[in-house]
């Protein structure tokens, strides 16, 4: 897959302080087989499925020691410019731009409502080199409590265009590249225990959602949410053993109409 274009979703990786415990599980989860780490990069290891790059696990630097959970990056033709604009706009800067040999840079900030994420100008490394197929990542949703803040920054600091769904009951945005949708922002309600902060959700695909929540269960994670069949497949929310949030889906098992949506 080429460079994706200024705001797509481009890569994810989490820390896990227990490196094997999380390739086992995600092996047999999402069928993912691991690449060496490398010693020079901090013990960084990419996941593939089929063969191709579609995650990566680390372990924590010391003194980053935490709950674990996956960190989504966005493409940037220009990531010391990109943490301009996160600053002018009230986000957190976490690390400074900093070049990741000939692979790229990379950036972690933090928007207005809470919410940490990444971003990858791409080198040689230029992100997933697959999406929305078996074990591959394909689609990401902002959770938060205070959506107006995270829809204003997230609109100042990439270049998206808002949708909205039409349905009152369901306070959903999503933003554009283009002519594609490339995440969603969901406002999180009481459902939400209130120490659980403002976080990005990411979704990997898989052939069949219940097997794979059956395996996640089995191998000691926990079922948040699901499975539940809607108009773009079937998923479910789950945590990983270590804590980390992400959810699946089964994008060819569909049930009801798309929503209608306005641009805003």
């Amino acid at each position: 897959m080429a460079v994706q274009p200024e705001g797509t979703p481009c890569w994810a990786d989490a820390m896990f302080s227990d490196v094997e415990g999380a390739k086992r599980f995600y092996g047999d989860v999402l069928g993912w087989t691991f690449g060496e780490s490398s010693s020079e990069y901090g013990h960084y290891t990419q996941a593939y499925a089929d063969g191709r790059a579609v995650a990566a696990v680390v372990p924590p630097m010391p003194g980053q020691e935490g709950q674990s959970q996956w960190c989504l990056y966005f493409a940037s033709p220009d990531a010391a410019a990109t943490a301009e604009r996160i600053r002018e706009h009230g986000g957190d800067v976490l690390m400074e731009p900093m070049q990741v040999g000939e692979f790229g840079t990379m950036c972690l900030a933090r928007e207005p409502s809470g919410a940490v994420f990444g971003v990858w100008q791409a080198g040689t490394h230029e992100g997933f080199e697959a999406t929305a197929t078996p074990g591959a990542y394909c689609w990401a949703e902002v959770f938060t409590r205070e959506p107006e803040q995270a829809d204003a920054f997230l609109a100042a600091v990439f270049p998206y265009r808002m949708k909205e769904i039409e349905d009152d009951a369901v306070d959903f945005r999503m933003f554009d590249v283009g002519e594609d949708t490339v995440l969603g922002r969901m406002r999180m309600t009481d459902d939400f225990p209130p120490e659980v902060p403002s976080y990005i959700n990411v979704y990997f695909t898989v052939d069949d959602c219940d097997a794979a929540v059956d395996r996640a269960v089995k191998l000691g994670g926990v079922l948040r949410f699901g499975p539940m069949s809607s108009p773009f497949g079937r998923f479910a929310a789950l945590s990983d053993p270590q804590g980390a949030n992400f959810s699946v889906i089964d994008i060819t098992t569909t049930e009801g109409e798309m929503p209608q949506v306005k641009d805003v």
